[in-house]
């Protein structure tokens, strides 16, 4: 049970224009929420809510440290005022805090005045990219069907120019995922050092509004063609790690290895997927709306909205509570008997709707890729473990590597 929810940062991802984007992915989960909001002509936010958010987001925070992060939809699709009005507003409510922000974007829109408002003003820039231009458009497409690629690569060199900070949010498919290396190399070669690899996980289930991806509260519905295999999530991880521990450890950053690693020394792990505990980082739609988590927007994870309740109200409130317990006291007996429990946590409850050998629900979906690299890469691991807690840089392992005591 989380006893001290308040000895913990509170995070609300923030969509200032919704769901609204000018690319079309085939994947993106988050497109077809704009049919939850079909009464709302503009799906903006106002700039009363704005400052109504930033406010009550700052004064609602228990450290001296406050991150807000943009995310969309296309993040730029809201003009460049609206981000300097945030940091008009962020100044105005600080009250002594540290404010960072990071904004998340398809990088198609980027522009000169775009970066050097970023690098001014030290924002961290996510970016959508799913490696070679042949694996990245398969998928991402824009409402035309043309493919973004190209574009995409000239806003990472518009980014690179103006010293911008940024790095890349990369999701790993059925197609993609079946060439690692490659997928691996491509990043490197426009040394991008900061790598979030995502495993795309959609059910089908037409909905009445429109909707036609699955609750993770639903069962026995229909993959969607483009979600990667466990086995291919396993392999896939399996072969990058093994350049990446041989060659580039302490250079390139690969959030899911790193948060291994944290996992493996028993420090807090930098995703959630592989945290203990859900239930801390809510999502707040543009018009106020709060929910649960941003791969939780249906109805029935809605905890309220800004206008009638408070952040703190619904962050910290039982339901929300309630939310972050279901990740442990949801696991089936497989899970709490597994030798890697303490490595993933079951992952993310999204993705926990298969069901155990013996019959329980709510094993995770890709438990058996998951289960491939942790066994992988556990001798790694407990080395870089005792270089840790030795205080000793874990980068050693390479060394350690090269002279066969791995």
């Amino acid at each position: 049970m989380i006893t001290a929810p308040f000895a913990r940062p509170m995070y609300i991802m923030t969509k200032p224009i919704g769901a609204v984007c000018n690319l079309a992915c085939d994947y993106c989960y988050y497109l077809e929420k704009s049919n939850l909001y079909k009464d709302i002509s503009k799906h903006i936010m106002s700039d009363a809510l704005l400052e109504k958010f930033i406010r009550e987001y700052i004064q609602s925070q228990t450290m001296p440290q406050v991150l807000f992060t943009w995310h969309g939809g296309e993040t730029l699709m809201r003009p460049l005022s609206f981000y300097k009005r945030v940091m008009e507003l962020q100044k105005r409510y600080a009250e002594g805090r540290t404010i960072d922000n990071c904004i998340q974007t398809n990088g198609t829109l980027l522009n000169d005045e775009w970066c050097e408002f970023f690098r001014t003003n030290n924002w961290l820039v996510g970016v959508s990219i799913d490696g070679p231009q042949e694996f990245h458009d398969e998928y991402r497409k824009n409402r035309q069907g043309r493919p973004s690629f190209v574009k995409v690569m000239q806003g990472i060199r518009l980014l690179n120019k103006h010293g911008v900070e940024w790095n890349a949010l990369a999701v790993v498919n059925d197609f993609n995922g079946d060439y690692p290396l490659d997928f691996y190399h491509f990043f490197k070669e426009i040394n991008c050092r900061y790598i979030q690899f995502t495993p795309i996980v959609e059910r089908i289930s037409p909905h009445a509004d429109g909707r036609h991806l699955a609750s993770p509260l639903e069962e026995n519905e229909k993959l969607a063609d483009f979600s990667i295999s466990p086995e291919q999530w396993g392999n896939f991880l399996c072969t990058i790690f093994d350049e990446w521990v041989r060659n580039d450890v302490g250079n390139y950053f690969i959030q899911l290895f790193d948060s291994t690693l944290a996992n493996w020394v028993g420090e807090q792990p930098g995703v959630c997927t592989l945290g203990k505990w859900c239930g801390h980082a809510g999502v707040m739609e543009f018009n106020g709306d709060v929910y649960s988590c941003d791969h939780f927007v249906f109805p029935e994870f809605k905890l309220g909205n800004i206008h009638e309740k408070t952040l703190v109200e619904m962050m910290y409130g039982e339901k929300q509570q309630r939310f972050g317990r279901m990740k442990q006291e949801g696991l089936p007996s497989q899970c709490r008997e597994c030798e890697y429990l303490f490595a993933c946590n079951g992952e993310c409850p999204k993705n926990r709707f298969m069901r155990a050998a013996s019959g329980e629900p709510g094993l995770n979906y890709l438990c058996k890729g998951y289960h491939q690299f942790f066994k992988h890469a556990a001798p790694y691991m407990d080395y870089m473990k005792k270089e840790y807690l030795a205080q000793r840089a874990p980068a050693n392992v390479m060394e350690a590597i090269k002279k066969g005591e791995i």
